[in-house]
């Protein structure tokens, strides 16, 4: 079990006031997007909800009290993530890739990927490497206690899985990508003299849709079940993002809930799997986004 950094119980009556502050969140019309979107907002931060379904999305927005804007967002598909990004003028104090999909049939993005490995990792690389000119304060990504799964790894060698696909390694593997993510991309931005912080998070066990999407029906089943014996709610579960995005935490921490197990419980400082701390491995797997997406850690940035 992760050794935890002691602190005080955190909860939502900790974040400080976010008036004037601009967080932009994905996945943010359900589950722990919304969750975060309403938290953040009622600390006074306009919220931006980066959403697929711009319905649904404004549908969100108007049951969020405070300031919100709804604009759309594919992170299965590179065009939609350029389009987002250049059609965004203005500064961003914090960036939530929050949006993900979860053991689903395999099936491919927009441009080829395998589907979890596209939206969970490639298209937040996408989105954070476009977006982070604008970025002023951090970069938050979800992860999940998934990436600790036995014989997870970045499968350089077959990224997509192909002829050997299953839902569950897959999800696994863009859960260690999301972390792995976050170790390079701190690297970078301290040799690139920013002042920005890079941090993940995980919720634990939170009941959402994510878990009605499973491929397997007996799976799907447990896990539903278990939404309801054991898993704290939406809430409850995005408190690590947000201790992540608001907390004076160090770059590159990696927040959690802090109960038994890390399946529920107030946020704390958790560690990462040995594999989710390779540095190596880190820069070899930004290397390769790039290449797939074509999008690279910006020329210059603000310095601090």
């Amino acid at each position: 079990m992760a050794r935890r950094t002691k602190t005080p119980r955190w909860s939502t009556a900790d974040i400080p006031d976010q008036t004037g502050r601009t967080v932009v969140v994905t996945g943010a019309n359900s589950g722990l997007g919304l969750a975060t979107s309403r938290a953040l907002a009622a600390a006074g931060a306009h919220v931006v909800l980066a959403v697929r379904d711009t319905a649904r999305g404004e549908t969100a927005a108007a049951g969020i009290p405070g300031s919100t804007e709804v604009r759309r967002l594919d992170l299965a598909d590179l065009s939609s993530i350029r389009a987002f990004a250049a059609a965004w003028g203005a500064p961003i104090d914090v960036l939530i890739n929050n949006a993900g999909v979860m053991n689903l049939p395999e099936s491919r993005t927009a441009d080829g990927f395998e589907m979890q490995f596209g939206t969970n990792h490639l298209g937040h690389f996408a989105l954070t490497n476009l977006l982070l000119p604008h970025v002023s304060d951090r970069v938050v990504s979800l992860s999940s206690g998934m990436h600790r799964s036995p014989g997870t790894r970045i499968r350089f060698d077959n990224l997509t899985l192909a002829g050997e696909y299953s839902p569950g390694a897959a999800y696994s593997q863009s859960k260690l990508a999301n972390l792995l993510f976050i170790l390079e991309l701190q690297r970078r931005l301290t040799d690139a003299g920013s002042p920005v912080r890079a941090l993940a998070a995980h919720p634990g066990w939170a009941a959402t849709e994510l878990q009605g999407h499973d491929a397997n029906g007996v799976r799907r089943a447990l896990m539903l079940f278990g939404n309801r014996l054991v898993a704290q709610d939406a809430d409850g579960g995005a408190l690590p993002t947000l201790y992540a995005a608001v907390a004076d935490l160090p770059g590159a921490s990696y927040a959690g809930p802090g109960g038994r197990f890390e399946m529920r419980g107030a946020p704390a400082l958790v560690d990462r799997s040995p594999a989710a701390s390779d540095a190596d491995v880190a820069r070899r797997l930004w290397d390769a986004s790039e290449q797939l997406t074509g999008v690279s850690f910006p020329a210059s940035l603000p310095r601090s």
